[in-house]
């Protein structure tokens, strides 16, 4: 059993072969089949297709398998060649539709966050998808291509696994810790491919990072140390320029940054003199937002864990006086620190892909915002603390969802939710 692979019961089927029927789309970049009553988790391919699967995971008595498609014998409209030759069964795992057409790659992940939301959170919500360019700001339009059209050349961010027998740096196999040596990532940025790290051998090390930014900034990190470029890289967005340091979090599309602050204002409409918190609030970015939109009049509150984050967002915006900056896990500080329990405005949560459950629902409701924006990348933990939120009188007025990971089953919504208005 290797990487995340389930323990089989009964006689294992790893390695059968069968011809399926294609269902809908499944969560996590697979579609559904059935073989014999059993729901069979199939990658590489679509909905409406006949295919051979090969199974990889599962066993004579589990309630389900997973597959590969290795052979397409009846094909969808929507599946095309995929570009990378490290995608398909058995190759690199980081990216899952890459044999689906652009278009249908976005109605694949509408088609999912409805269903989850439907089924997790009781909503009824049609989705759409929406493309996000690959420019970002107008300073970096000449160094980023416009990459959405074929969805290549985007990611700025990508950490190599090592494999230890050869030293070569590549990506995992899908639910697996092989690493799968490649020759170029098609979704890395040209910039983060320039450095080069699949073309060296890395003894000794059990991971690389590289980081390129919108401003021209390169990191390459192994193991934590940085081996080239500063301690940091800086982002433009939102009107501001951005420190975060040594691998810290940030958006891995260029284009991301700028969509979602957008989405986030036009969801709150922050006013002149309003108290506005921002939990989750990594370097800075919607804090900065909601302090240039609330004034000196009003108040941001950004809750943050990671002390290094919380050292360049006090970087980032040691000039706006009415920000302040509280280093703690979210849901204690909320739960212990008596000067964050007032009334509170607005709230913007961008939570780890877990969210952010049901403690820290329950205290931001207990505040009382007229309005809550909530930042997700991962439709089932999105769709679980809407339903938490319900419990507490919220209600979902709007979603948006955007195309941030194109090739994969990611895709990154923002939500907006207000108490019910008195009739």
């Amino acid at each position: 059993m290797t990487g995340r692979q389930r323990r089989v019961r009964g006689t294992s089927a790893v390695g059968t072969e069968v011809v399926v029927e294609v269902g809908p789309v499944a969560h996590g970049g697979s579609c559904v089949a059935r073989h014999e009553g059993r729901a069979v988790f199939v990658r590489h391919a679509l909905p409406g297709e006949r295919v051979r699967i090969r199974v990889t995971e599962g066993g004579s008595e589990d309630r389900f398998w997973r597959a590969d498609a290795v052979e397409v014998l009846s094909a969808s409209p929507d599946r095309v060649e995929p570009p990378c030759p490290w995608a398909g069964p058995g190759r690199c795992g980081g990216c899952d539709w890459q044999h689906a057409t652009r278009p249908a790659q976005r109605r694949l992940k509408a088609a999912v966050v409805a269903e989850q939301l439907r089924r997790l959170a009781g909503i009824d919500r049609s989705v759409e998808v929406e493309a996000v360019p690959v420019r970002s700001s107008a300073a970096a339009e000449e160094r980023t291509p416009a990459g959405d059209d074929d969805g290549l050349g985007w990611r700025t961010r990508v950490t190599y696994a090592v494999d230890p027998a050869t030293g070569r740096a590549g990506l995992r196999a899908h639910r697996s810790h092989a690493v799968v040596p490649i020759d170029t990532c098609l979704i890395a940025h040209p910039e983060l491919r320039a450095a080069g790290v699949e073309q060296q051998e890395w003894p000794d090390v059990s991971a690389v990072e590289v980081v390129v930014s919108n401003t021209g900034d390169r990191q390459v990190i192994a193991d934590g140390v940085v081996r080239s470029g500063r301690g940091h890289v800086v982002e433009e967005a939102a009107g501001r320029r951005w420190r975060v340091s040594g691998g810290g979090f940030w958006q891995v599309h260029p284009g991301a940054a700028a969509t979602l602050v957008a989405a986030v204002l036009d969801g709150l409409r922050p006013q002149p003199g309003e108290r506005a918190m921002d939990l989750y609030s990594g370097v800075g970015l919607f804090a900065g937002a909601l302090a240039e939109a609330v004034g000196p009049n009003g108040s941001v509150v950004a809750v943050e864990g990671s002390r290094r984050a919380v050292a360049d967002a006090r970087r980032n915006l040691h000039d706006v006086g009415w920000v302040k900056l509280v280093e703690g896990r979210v849901d204690r500080v909320l739960a212990t620190d008596p000067a964050q329990r007032g009334p509170i405005d607005i709230v913007v949560l961008d939570p780890p892909r877990d969210g952010a459950k049901s403690a820290v629902v329950r205290a931001i409701a207990e505040r009382a915002p007229r309005a809550v924006a909530y930042v997700a990348c991962d439709p089932a933990a999105l769709a679980r603390d809407l339903a938490t939120f319900a419990q507490h009188g919220y209600e979902l007025t709007s979603l948006r969802a955007f195309d941030l990971f194109p090739m994969t089953h990611h895709a990154e919504c923002v939500a907006v939710l207000h108490p019910p208005r008195p009739e």
